[in-house]
C-alpha cells in the first residue's frame, strides 16, 4: 500500500474544519480524565491504533492510572470506574456502535439522569469528534509514531 496523504498535508480548511470540534470541546466543562476516557474507548472499538496510542499518552499525563486504563475495555467487570464514568462508557459505546441497535433509551436516560442534558451533550459531541478522527485517522493509514 502506498503512503497515504494526511488531511491537513491534503485540504487544510476540512482538517480545520474537524479542529473546530476540539475547539468546542475545550471550553466546555468535559473533564480532561473524561475526555481521554472516550477518546481511548471509542478508539479501542474503532481499532485505531493511532488514536490509542496519543490519547492513552495524553490521559497519563492528565494523571490517569495506568490500571484503568489496561482495564479500559473491559470496565463492566471492574469497580475502578464511577457512576458518571460508566454512564458515559455504555455512551461511548452505543453511539460508537449505532449502527448495530441505535442508542438506547435506559443507556441515553441513565446519562442524563446522572451526568445532567448540558454534560451528556457535551459526551455525545466529544464521542461523535472522537469517531470522526478515527475515520481520517484509519483511512489514511496513520500509525503511533
Amino acid at each position: 500500500m502506498a503512503k497515504r496523504k494526511l488531511l491537513k498535508d491534503v485540504d487544510p480548511q476540512a482538517f480545520d474544519t474537524m479542529l473546530g470540534f476540539e475547539k468546542y470541546l475545550t471550553t466546555s466543562s468535559l473533564s480532561k480524565i473524561h475526555a481521554e476516557l472516550i477518546k481511548i474507548r471509542v478508539s479501542q472499538i474503532n481499532g485505531c491504533s493511532y488514536c490509542i496510542d496519543k490519547h492513552i499518552q495524553d490521559a497519563l499525563k492528565y494523571g490517569e492510572q495506568p490500571r484503568r486504563i489496561f482495564l479500559l475495555s473491559v470496565w463492566r467487570d471492574t469497580f475502578l470506574f464511577s457512576k458518571e464514568e460508566q454512564a458515559i462508557l455504555a455512551l461511548v459505546e452505543e453511539i460508537t456502535l449505532i449502527a448495530q441497535h441505535g442508542v438506547s433509551d435506559e443507556v441515553y436516560d441513565t446519562a442524563i439522569t446522572v451526568l445532567g442534558q448540558q454534560y451528556t451533550t457535551e459526551v455525545m459531541m466529544a464521542i461523535i469528534a472522537m469517531n470522526a478522527w478515527n475515520r481520517v485517522g484509519i483511512t489514511t493509514g496513520r500509525e503511533p509514531e
